[in-house]
Order: C-alpha cells, then sequence, then structure tokens
C-alpha cells in the first residue's frame, strides 16, 4: 500500500477523517503499514507501548483473568486508534494486546510524537480526546469490575454467615415442634396424678433449678458423660424413665434437688413430674437457640446497613469510624474464623468523626483489612487503632503477614499492580483507596518489614 492509498483510507478513517489532508499526508509519510495476524501479540503486558496505532480494519483486545475466566475488558476495531499518545505517560498495558483476527494497522514511533504535536495540530487535538475517552472508560470499567469482586466476595461472606445461624434456628425449630408434643402428653399425665400443692411447688422448685446455669458448659466430654451416668442411675433407681437423662444432664439440676423431690414424689407421679420438668427444660433450651440464631442474623442485617448506609444518601456527613470498622469486621467475620485470625480493635469511644461518605468510607476499611488478611497466615494477627492528630484522624491497619518487599513498596498503589497470584488481585483495590480518600481530602502511607505492616489512613476530623 502506497502512500496516496494510505492517505486515502486515513480520509475515510472515522477518528481522523475531519483532520486536514496535509495531516494526513505527514501521517502517511511517517507511518509504517503493519499487519498483524490473529493470535499476535501487539504489546505485552509490562512492556511500554512503542509507537501510536492507527486501526483501519481488525479487533484488538486486552482480556483480563480475575478468577472466573478470562474476559475482555478493552477493544480497538477499524476506525480507533492506541497505543502511545501525545502527552501521555506511555504507560504499559494490564495484560497482552491481542489480535483476536487478521488486524491492519498504520503505526507511528513514539520519537515522531513531538514533530507530529507541531505539525498535525488537528490530529494531535483528535488523539487527545481520544485519550482521555480511553482514561475514563478504563477507569470507569476496572472501578465498576473492582466493585462487582467486592460485592461478590461480600456477598460469599455474608451467605456463609447468614448460614449458621440460619441453620440453627431451622434445626431447632423442627427439635422444638417435635418436643412440643412431649411436653404437652407430659403436662397431661402430670394432671392426672392429682398432686397436692406442696408436691407442684416441689416440682416447681426442681424445675426452676433446671433452668438455672448450665451445668456442663464448662465440663470435658467424660465429665459430661459421668454426669449423665449418674443423672440415669438415678432416675432408674426410682423408677423413672432413664430416656431423661439426656436433657436434665445439660441443665443445672443436682442430685440433690433429684432427692429432694423424690422425697415428695413417688411412684407414676414422680415419673410424670421428671418428665414435664425435662420437657419444659428442652423447650426452653430450643427456645432460647432459636432466639440467638435470630438475633445473630439480625446483628449481620444491621451491620450491612451500617456498613452499606442504605439509609443514608452519598453525601460527606459525620462519620463514627470506630462503628464502621466494627461493621467491617462483621462482614469479614467468615474469612477471619476460616484462618484463625487474632483479631484486636483500639479505638477510643471519644474519637471525633471524619468527615465524609459512609459507604466510600467502609470501601477503605473493607479493601485495607481484607488485604490484611489475606496477607497473614493462618492463626496470625490484623490490628486496627485509630488516633487523633491536631485536627486529623490518624488509622492505623496492621498484620503479621510476611511484608511488602521494599522495591515494590512504591508501586503498590498504581493501578494494575498487585503482589497477588493470577486470579486472585485485580491490582486495583488499593488505587480505588487512594482515590476514595484522595476525594475526602485524606491520605495514606505503608510501612512494612517481614512480620508488620501497617497502613496509615489519615482523615480531616468533623470540626
Amino acid at each position: 500500500m502506497g502512500e496516496q492509498d494510505v492517505v486515502s483510507r486515513l480520509a475515510q478513517h472515522r477518528s481522523l477523517a475531519n483532520a486536514p489532508a496535509g495531516e494526513h499526508e505527514w501521517l502517511a509519510a511517517h507511518g509504517v503499514r503493519r499487519d498483524y495476524g490473529a493470535g499476535d501479540v501487539v504489546t505485552a503486558r509490562g512492556e511500554q507501548a512503542k509507537n501510536l496505532l492507527i486501526v483501519f480494519s481488525g479487533h484488538l483486545v486486552i482480556r483480563m483473568d480475575r478468577g472466573a475466566g478470562a474476559h475482555k475488558i478493552f477493544e480497538w476495531q477499524g476506525g480507533d486508534v492506541g497505543g502511545v499518545m501525545p502527552y501521555s505517560r506511555g504507560a504499559s498495558p494490564p495484560n497482552d494486546v491481542v489480535a483476536e483476527e487478521p488486524t491492519e494497522a498504520l503505526t507511528v514511533e513514539k520519537e515522531l510524537l513531538p514533530e507530529m504535536i507541531r505539525e498535525c495540530p488537528a490530529v494531535t487535538a483528535t488523539l487527545v480526546h481520544a485519550m482521555v475517552d480511553r482514561a475514563r472508560q478504563f477507569t470507569s470499567s476496572f472501578l465498576r469490575d473492582e466493585k462487582l469482586i467486592s460485592l461478590g466476595k461480600l456477598a460469599a461472606g455474608l451467605a456463609h454467615e447468614l448460614n449458621n445461624p440460619a441453620s440453627a434456628a431451622v434445626r431447632s425449630a423442627k427439635m422444638l415442634a417435635e418436643n412440643l408434643t412431649a411436653a404437652e402428653m407430659a403436662t397431661r399425665q402430670l394432671a392426672a396424678a392429682r398432686l397436692s400443692d406442696s408436691q407442684f411447688a416441689s416440682i416447681e422448685t426442681t424445675r426452676h433449678k433446671c433452668a438455672g446455669s448450665q451445668a456442663t458448659a464448662g465440663l470435658s466430654s467424660v465429665a459430661r458423660a459421668e454426669r449423665e451416668d449418674a443423672i440415669s442411675e438415678w432416675l432408674l433407681d426410682h423408677g423413672v424413665d432413664d430416656e431423661c437423662a439426656v436433657p436434665l444432664a445439660d441443665t443445672g439440676v443436682t442430685l440433690a434437688a433429684l432427692d429432694a423431690l423424690g422425697a415428695n414424689i413417688t411412684g407414676d407421679a414422680l415419673d410424670a413430674s421428671v418428665r414435664w420438668i425435662a420437657a419444659c427444660c428442652v423447650v426452653r433450651a430450643l427456645s432460647a437457640e432459636i432466639e440467638t440464631g435470630a438475633s445473630r442474623i439480625h446483628d449481620l442485617v444491621g451491620a450491612v446497613k451500617g456498613f452499606s448506609y442504605m439509609d443514608h444518601a452519598p453525601t460527606p456527613e459525620p462519620v463514627d469510624i470506630r462503628r464502621g470498622i466494627a461493621d467491617t469486621f462483621t462482614m469479614l467475620g467468615a474469612k477471619t474464623r476460616a484462618k484463625s485470625v487474632d483479631v484486636s480493635m483500639n479505638i477510643p469511644d471519644g474519637l471525633p468523626r471524619a468527615h465524609a461518605v459512609g459507604a466510600e468510607l467502609n470501601q477503605v476499611w473493607m479493601n485495607l483489612i481484607d488485604n490484611a488478611l489475606d496477607a497473614v497466615a493462618v492463626g496470625g494477627r490484623v490490628a486496627v487503632a485509630a488516633t487523633q492528630e491536631l485536627d486529623s484522624l490518624v488509622v492505623h491497619i496492621i498484620d503479621d503477614g510476611p511484608g511488602i518487599p521494599n522495591d515494590i513498596q512504591g508501586r503498590i498503589f498504581d493501578p494494575f499492580f498487585t503482589t497477588k497470584g493470577v486470579g486472585k488481585g485485580t491490582g486495583l483495590g488499593l488505587d480505588i483507596v487512594r482515590r476514595l480518600l484522595q476525594r475526602h481530602d485524606g491520605e495514606i502511607g505503608v510501612e512494612s518489614r517481614p512480620g508488620r505492616t501497617e497502613f496509615q489512613v489519615r482523615l480531616p476530623a468533623e470540626k
């Protein structure tokens, strides 16, 4: 293809068609037409682009794998421009730029860009606008993807957190329905026994002791079995079915209390009395388990509402960082327990509030604490502390992981840079943290050595 053919192609190019013919001629004279076959790598990951790329036809794509298979994050087709742009920093792409079909393009070496800026002002203006649009599209795409990934992690953690108390509550509710039948039968037997007021008082005294503190809470399995055997033996000695031994062993009842009951009531009446007491204890215990599970679910829902600021407009307001960090730890509870991480939070009650958008500030805590949990080994430690320094709040997130090598500490806040394995990190978490803090007139720093990494977040305090 000669220069005149290139000029003709440029005159029909979607992005550059409106430039003057003289600028088309300059591009044709100084550019090199290239053909890329399907599968060719135009620019490799980590390699700075060397040329301005004017795509005539074909399809160039950047794909990334974030743990759920590779997907397209950016593309160039016929009529697009890419590669090195005027006034750009020439950053490297987050992954290989690959031709997915035969692609024809005109390339201009970056060393010629200063001359192109002088000779082709219309082309330069078009390319600068394209660069701004590309940066906006990249940022929007990656921020959206990062939020979706964070949301997926959050949903998975919440599903695990909610499943345990919900399953316990459902299981206890089913057992409660089964035991209510036994309780009703025991009540009818007790009513048929025609007991005196003093005997009913003795039953109530024993039941009250059963409802006290759990006798087996601090017992070993051996001691628990010995207690159950002792109660079973007492029941058999007094003509009572020993199936009541298991529920009674879980209560605070003592053999002395059973002796006092047996001294006032005997025979079938004693059997009915013990069955009724055992049934009441089981019903009470199952009701308590249901309440515990429901309370845990209620607390989790409250943490979600607090974390996301569901009832608040996305505008700056006084924000309690203590509550935000506590809600974040609640949301990450499953991950914390899975690695047996020792977490601590030292934030004074009287600390001033931050002036911020609560949901965005919680995203900062989520990213930093989640990274700390990723960094530590099983049984590791993560600590969060906060102090006031003049008109600022300073939050310290500390972990005892392996640390960040000195040679990359200056790059961890760069977009697309990650210290995690392939598919395990987007390289945007800390970039988002930095952007969110800049939006709130805050800043972030890091100090790291083997065995201790500390991120320091500084925010203006509410005046």
